[in-house]
């Protein structure tokens, strides 16, 4: 599955299109390198994913399934 649809899909962002854009300007990243938005994403995968206050640690355990690993939330 595409990494943005997968994004999209497990409600970490609303639309596909703002999954998009986070794959694009570097904020989904596994082992420390960036992703685009079509990186085929498997079981097992962690990613690590930029938002706005906080940055999540995930690891992909299913089709429209994750678990959250750790949540580190960024002071402004």
């Amino acid at each position: 599955m595409r990494l943005d649809k997968y994004l999209a899909d497990i409600r970490i962002v609303k639309r596909r299109v703002v999954a998009h854009d986070m794959c694009e300007s570097g904020k989904v990243m596994r082992n420390g390198m960036a992703l685009k938005p079509g990186h085929e994403i498997k079981i097992g995968d962690t990613l690590d994913v930029q938002l706005a206050k906080k940055t999540l640690k995930i690891t992909v355990s299913g089709e429209k399934d994750f678990e959250v690993i750790q949540e580190t939330i960024r002071e402004s």
